[in-house]
């Protein structure tokens, strides 16, 4: 859950420039659009198997 506290003299404008800085950090923005629409089983394993081979091509580049 993601909260910010806010004190009398604070702008609604800071307040929803700290809100969404701290949406993106945690990663909700992210899942939030993931979800947005149903993802087939297959569809998601293609994905996630992508993914993997990105990192590890990534890896194999940097020398790790």
């Amino acid at each position: 859950m993601v909260e910010v506290k806010l004190e009398e003299n604070d702008s609604l404008d800071w307040a929803l420039k700290k809100f969404r800085r701290k949406m993106i950090r945690s990663g909700l923005f992210k899942d939030m659009k993931k979800r947005r629409y149903y993802e087939k089983p297959s569809a998601a394993k293609k994905r996630k198997a992508a993914a993997a081979r990105r990192r590890s091509a990534r890896a194999r580049r940097l020398g790790r």
